[in-house]
Formats: structure tokens, sequence, C-alpha cells
């Protein structure tokens, strides 16, 4: 789960992190109000999407009077925000935050994230705040500093002297880095994050440092212990099937593949749509109707997948472990009948009734092409969608 900039400044401040004042505006008066109250002679007018690169994409404007707040608002307000992470469709603009200036003298890199492969938690930082991390990591990947942090320990003061002299923070402010890098990683661990990232960290003439961005992502096994985090939650900002699918307990991701999979088990689903790439064709979705897929489920997982107008032909997979395979099979008739399905669709089933679950769907009288192999199944419906 992702948040808003906002929002995550919101959860920094109650860990005591330090941010610059700011209120979220939905219209453009609500723009100029905040503006006002905030005081000063520089806002920042900023769009509010789960994606980065909004400054390069025309998202983020420094105003220095209300009538260019209130101008910046109206066009930022409804556009269709592109950056290199939202694919080139964009996202459409709904909320802004409206903030104040900031002086900065220097702009640093911060983060705490999950390392899998340490099973520890690393502390990220760098001198090259400001700029996609990525590119500093593709071009100068000395300049990305690493802690790693036992959790069972927690990060050490000589950690974050370490990453604080390390990006170059001044002598007089490096005991106040060393305060914020605490204090975020305090927050990650607290609020159950996968992700926290300030980018960037800033140096303020004072000597102060700041945090100018954040960034959340959250591990959604841990929310039903953050009622408060998942009230953050924007749908305007999710995939819609991604939703509806939810409310079935269907794992769902869109793709952007025209073969559509419905397979129950997240490795299989994993393997079922590499086969389809071997194949020479791209999967259309990720679904996993997971070991308890009932008839209703099913026909739900149908009707998502032909949402999508890409889906030229749907490939069933399923190993019958937990799961019967006549279930699936009953589920896979009622569905094709209920969606009147006219795109070509290959099943392909194995383990607890297999026999019966294929003579059900020898019997439908429906048109569905039968595989035993994962590589016969990839390759039939490969060839009945070209």
């Amino acid at each position: 789960m992702k948040i808003h900039e906002y929002q995550g400044k919101e959860i920094l401040r109650k860990f005591g992190v330090t941010t610059p004042r700011g209120t979220p505006a939905f219209s453009v008066d609500e723009a100029v109000k905040a503006a006002e109250e905030l005081g000063g002679k520089v806002w920042v007018v900023k769009a509010q999407i789960h994606a980065g690169g909004r400054g390069k994409g025309g998202g983020v404007k420094v105003a220095k009077s209300l009538d260019e707040v209130r101008q910046y608002a109206s066009q930022i307000l409804g556009m269709q925000l592109k950056t290199h992470q939202t694919g080139p469709e964009g996202q459409k603009v709904n909320r802004l935050l409206i903030e104040e200036g900031a002086d900065i003298k220097k702009e640093y890199y911060l983060a705490v994230l999950t390392d899998r492969a340490t099973q520890k938690v690393a502390v990220m930082a760098s001198s090259e705040g400001g700029m996609d991390i990525e590119e500093v990591a593709h071009a100068t990947p000395e300049k990305i500093l690493k802690e790693f942090v036992d959790p069972l320990v927690g990060i050490t003061d000589q950690q974050t002297l370490n990453l604080a002299q390390g990006i170059g923070v001044p002598a007089d402010s490096v005991a106040k880095a060393q305060a914020e890098i605490k204090k975020l990683y305090q927050c990650y661990m607290e609020t159950d994050a996968s992700l926290a990232e300030i980018n960037p960290l800033i140096l303020e003439g004072n000597g102060n440092i700041k945090a100018l961005d954040a960034k959340f992502n959250f591990d959604s096994n841990a929310l039903y212990r953050h009622p408060e985090i998942v009230a953050y939650r924007d749908l305007d900002e999710e995939d819609a099937d991604e939703i509806e699918a939810s409310k079935f307990d269907l794992a769902y991701i869109s793709l952007d593949g025209n073969i559509g999979c419905l397979v129950n088990g997240a490795g299989l689903a994993m393997a079922t749509m590499d086969t389809i790439k071997l194949f020479g064709a791209e999967p259309a979705n990720f679904l996993d109707v997971g070991g308890g897929a009932t008839t209703e489920k099913v026909t739900e997982a149908f009707k998502i997948m032909l949402k999508n107008p890409k889906v030229k032909g749907i490939l069933v997979n399923i190993f019958g472990g937990i799961m019967r395979c006549d279930t699936i099979a009953t589920g896979v008739v009622t569905a094709a009948k209920e969606v009147k399905l006219s795109v070509p669709l290959v099943v392909r089933m194995k383990g607890t009734n297999e026999d019966l679950g294929k003579q059900i769907l020898k019997d439908s009288g429906l048109p569905i092409i039968a595989a035993d192999t994962m590589a016969e199944a990839a390759e039939k419906i490969v060839a009945a969608v070209k």
C-alpha cells in the first residue's frame, strides 16, 4: 500500500522528523486559502499522486505570489500528470500539497527499506539528493552508502555517524542529521513500512536538516495493525480491477499482454506467466484464485479478466491439491456461460478429481481447448490467440 506525500509527512511528524509546514488542498480556492494561512512570500504547489518524478512532469511549481498559487493550482489540479513511474497514460491529479518555501543549501537522499538478501534493514543515504536514485545507482554507485541494521539491535550512533559524515553533511549539522536518521528508522519499524524514503532531505541555510519529500510503501500483511494508515488509502490511485478483485480475495495484478491467466497458487501463477513468455506471448495479468476458490470466485475472476480489452485468450492452469479440479471445472463452465465467453479458452488441470474435472469440461458443450502439460497449454493458447 502506498500513500501521498502529505500523508507521509503527517506520519514523519508523529515521529519527530522535521518537515516544512504544509496543507493539502482539493480545489483551487483551498490552495489559495492554504497559502494565505501559511503566510510568507514563497509557496510550493505540489501534485499529489502515487508516483515519483512529479517535478519533471510539471507537477511541482514554486509560487511567489497568491496569484501564482492560484495559477499553478489551476494548471495542476485535474491534469493528467505523466512521469517515468506512471506510464504513458499518466495519472490524474485530484489533490495538491501547498507548502512553505525552504532555504535549500544542499540536497541529500535518505531511505530505510527491507533488504531480503541480508535479512536486515538497509539504511541508504547519498549526497545526490533530489535525483532519481536509480540514476545515481547506475551512474555513480559509489555515492550510495548503506548501513545494514539488525532489527533486534536497532540502528547505532556509529552507523548514523557513518551515514551523515559519508554523504558530506557539514560538521555543525552532523548531530541533527543523525537524529533525523534515527527518527526515520524508528518510523519505518513502528509503522511496518517496507520503504520509508526522503528525497530530498535538505540542509537549510541555518544548518537545520529537513525532510522535503516523503514516500512510503507499507507491508499489506501488517495493515491490520495500523487502521490509522489504512485510513490514508486513496482508491483513485489504484487499479479499479485490482480493487474489485480484492473484494473476492483474488490476488490480481494488471499487466500489458493479451493472454489472461487464472491459476491457483502464486508460484504456479508466476511459472505460468513465464511459460507464456517462453512461447512468444505476453500475459495480461497475474491472477491467483487461491486454495479455496469457489464457483463464484472463478466467475468473478473471468469477469475481471475480460474487462481488459487487450485480452484475446484465457489460460486456466490448476493444480488440484487443496483445490479440487471438479470445483474449478464447474466454476469455469459457469463463468464461461455467464460472461458469454468469446475468446479462446485453454484449460490444463492436474491433481485431485482431475478426471472428473475434465469430464465436466467435456460435457459442457463449450469450445474449451484441453491440455495436459504447462508447455502444451501455453503453446495452444498462444497459437489460438495468434
